[in-house]
């Protein structure tokens, strides 16, 4: 695994620097980070770096995952669905479950350490514990929180005030709070298996074992089958290309433990393709890092077609690997695309359509855009800059500050 100096040439030793010398004043907290799954989705694969560095720069971080079964998923899926806007209905007994299942869980852990980040809506009722601790918590939201439904938002409202502090990724997030609230964007490892450079030869290797054609363009999506990622819009939209270029398309993801309505999903896409041999629909499990990171590489154009997103990570490992991306412009996409400058920002499958075509016969425009987008990427979302504002952060809450943006 890198270390923090191994990324020196990527960022300049100024910001290693740095990293060390805030790690030094942080040498004193424990910090706990807890979420939901330990596999699958960038939460996951941010804390699965984030916390090693954390150590390795003399801070004492820890991991935690909370248990629950097949029915607690399947609330924490509904909240997540409304929170990003989608009418669902709860009854008495969901709420009543959902915190059964979190008291449940914090009566197995330990809460003994300086900073507690409870990551998204699934752990949230763990903050009851801060009642009976001398600590610091905080809220950690990596959803798009710009049209919660009312009911969600207002039984979630009660347990916010409750932290310390709130984080959102983007400013449209941000909600009206007693609790004091963070700006800070999710993040990127290069070194990573998903990020790290590859050969040309082990990328054309991936494509012939999936069975795909580099010497036709090929148009990639990569994300969990989610209705949210709008995988069957993205089918749509190749089809529009269809018409006037010989394209593939690559659909690739996997899932996560708490998301159940991925398998649903995946069927609705497989039928979507209806038989398309020019569709690559591809289920991938949680090791397929390599595979993924491949993927992207030896792409033409790369989407990310998302109804709503809180941040969407598949967009800056793309451009971090040079590809030019069209997204949607909604959640967090916005701050890591600048619409005709480092990537193309669309609205509609029409658009979405359109811009494919034009970046697939303008290679030039395209590479123009592609290489704007990694040096975006490189200033503003690789990890080194995540690690840097949470220890800022953590270090920041035990001072009276009304309010701190990073």
């Amino acid at each position: 695994m890198p270390q923090v100096k191994d990324y020196k040439d990527i960022v300049g030793q100024s910001v290693i620097d740095e990293l060390f010398a805030i790690g030094e004043k942080s040498r004193d907290l424990k910090i706990q980070h807890v979420n939901s799954t330990a596999v699958g989705g960038g939460v996951a694969e941010i804390l699965t770096r984030l916390v090693p560095m954390m150590n390795e720069l003399g801070v004492q971080a820890r991991w935690d995952v909370i248990k629950g079964g097949e029915k607690f998923f399947a609330i924490t899926k509904k909240m997540h669905n409304a929170l990003h806007g989608v009418p669902e209905t709860f009854t008495d007994d969901d709420w009543a479950h959902f915190m059964e299942v979190d008291r449940e869980n914090a009566r197995s852990m330990n809460f003994d350490n300086n900073v507690v980040f409870i990551h998204d809506p699934q752990p949230i009722g763990l903050v009851e514990q801060r009642e009976h601790l001398d600590n610091k918590w905080v809220w950690r939201c990596h959803i798009d929180f710009s049209e919660p439904r009312e009911n969600v938002w207002l039984f979630l409202k009660d347990f916010i005030e409750r932290f310390d502090g709130a984080i959102f990724s983007a400013p449209a997030f941000s909600r009206p709070l007693k609790t004091k609230q963070f700006l800070i964007s999710p993040s990127i490892d290069p070194l990573s298996d998903k990020n790290k450079d590859l050969s040309d030869d082990f990328v054309r290797d991936i494509f012939d074992r999936f069975g795909i054609d580099r010497k036709r363009p090929v148009v990639t999506q990569i994300s969990r089958f989610d209705y949210l990622k709008d995988p069957v819009g993205v089918i749509k939209a190749y089809r529009l290309v269809k018409r006037y270029i010989d394209c593939q398309l690559v659909l690739a993801g996997g899932g996560a433990t708490d998301d159940p309505e991925g398998e649903k999903v995946l069927s609705e896409v497989r039928e979507a393709a209806n038989g398309d041999r020019d569709v690559f629909v591809l289920l991938l499990p949680p090791s397929s890092d390599v595979e993924i990171n491949a993927l992207q590489r030896g792409s033409t154009v790369v989407l990310q077609k998302s109804l709503r997103e809180g941040f969407g990570l598949t967009v800056a490992e793309a451009m971090w690997k040079s590809r030019p991306v069209i997204a949607s412009a909604v959640g967090g996409i916005p701050l890591q695309i600048k619409h005709k400058y480092n990537g193309i920002l669309t609205h509609s499958i029409e658009g979405t359509a359109y811009w494919i075509k034009q970046l697939i016969n303008e290679p030039n425009y395209a590479r123009e855009l592609a290489r704007n987008g990694k040096e975006h990427i490189r200033q503003n979302f690789l990890i080194t800059r995540h690690l840097r504002d949470y220890l800022l952060l953590s270090l920041s809450l035990f001072h009276d500050k009304d309010i701190v943006y990073l």
